[in-house]
């Protein structure tokens, strides 16, 4: 018999109850969940063909936009339909537009343009990590192995010049708040700076002041090319090596921990926070951007799925709450932590001070 069977005897509030329940329980969250991998497939499909540029040049049109594309018109009919259901177009009788976040974030003439970040978020190396033995990690509590943290890693060269879009905003929060305080830095260490952007857009905003930028060597590559683009090569230094291993060198006014301390346990960021204190002049303050879940962590959604990501692809990462840095830096011997949402992003700015 059908749990959701009513009996004639069954109480009208009991009925009607069953009948809700009836009418709101799906299978339609599990059913997305498992076919998740297509809308990554499809979005991936859209970046490579430059698909919203595409439509924007030939109003949407299907075979024009085919045309451009190089792509078969049936081909772009059924992945711009897919496109439309998950809500990255509309349809308009056989043609398409985009919608204000897809003319915004996936036209690549934009200023904002983010298609790059498929390139390192939709790897072969970052999906592997995560669908290829999902029990494995959550059974061990940790990646099987160092994955995403293994010494000189290559796949943080994908990440330099991928993800640098994806962390703008953020570097312009940084940069405009250091920027207006009286006393302006004359030198920072970014460590882990990957793309080197929150360092260098700090050197565009303060004339004068010096960066040194840590990381693995092929991954500094990357952040001179973006320094010398940017023109701020001739105050641009670089430390090659590991966060743990290197000496940082001491005097900095600010140090960034940019997207790092999230790779690791307490007791490890707790050690790179005292190598940040050691490493400031008296009176400095380190700066890191996390997410930042609150202390359900069932929210905000993307700061608390964020541990999820630490769980596949680190053996003891984790998404820290404000307590839990504030807990981090007390130990480390920082006087004060305090956060600072970066609204509309997702992360979180926490200040260290000495």
């Amino acid at each position: 018999m059908s749990r959701y069977h009513f009996n004639e005897s069954d109480h009208p509030n009991e009925q009607q109850l069953r009948k809700e329940t009836f009418m709101t329980v799906s299978p339609e969250l599990f059913v997305d969940a498992v076919f998740a991998y297509q809308k990554t497939a499809a979005i991936k499909a859209a970046v490579e063909l430059d698909l919203f540029s595409a439509l924007a040049e030939q109003d949407g049109d299907v075979e024009r936009t085919a045309r451009k594309t190089g792509a078969a018109p049936r081909g772009i009919r059924i992945l711009c339909d897919y496109l439309t259901v998950q809500g990255f177009l509309e349809k308009r009788g056989n043609a398409y537009a985009l919608t204000p976040s897809s003319q915004t974030f996936l036209v690549r003439s934009s200023p904002a343009y983010m298609g790059t970040v498929t390139d390192f978020l939709a790897s072969p190396e970052m999906i592997a990590l995560w669908l290829t033995d999902p029990v494995s990690f959550v059974r061990k509590g940790g990646s099987v192995g160092l994955a995403n943290v293994a010494n000189d890693n290559p796949v943080w060269i994908k990440f330099a010049r991928a993800m640098v879009p994806f962390m703008m905003p953020v570097a312009g929060a940084i940069a405009s708040d250091i920027a207006a305080r009286p006393n302006r830095p004359k030198r920072v260490l970014d460590v882990a700076a990957g793309h080197g952007m929150f360092g260098i857009t700090l050197a565009k905003a303060i004339p004068g002041l010096e960066v040194t930028a840590l990381d693995w060597p092929g991954v500094l590559t990357v952040a001179q090319e973006n320094a010398a683009a940017a023109g701020v090569s001739e105050r641009y230094r670089t430390i090659p090596g590991s966060a743990f291993d290197v000496d940082w060198g001491n005097g900095y006014d600010v140090v960034l921990l940019t997207n790092f301390l999230h790779h690791f346990d307490r007791e490890a960021c707790v050690g790179l926070l005292k190598r940040t204190r050691a490493a400031l002049r008296p009176g400095g303050r380190a700066v890191a951007s996390e997410f930042v879940p609150n202390d359900d962590r069932v929210s905000p959604p993307l700061p608390a799925m964020f541990a999820y990501i630490m769980l596949g692809s680190t053996p003891a990462g984790d998404a820290y709450t404000a307590a839990e840095h504030q807990d981090m830096g007390r130990a480390a011997g920082f006087a004060r932590v305090t956060t600072n949402p970066v609204a509309p992003t997702p992360q979180t700015l926490v200040y260290y001070e000495t």
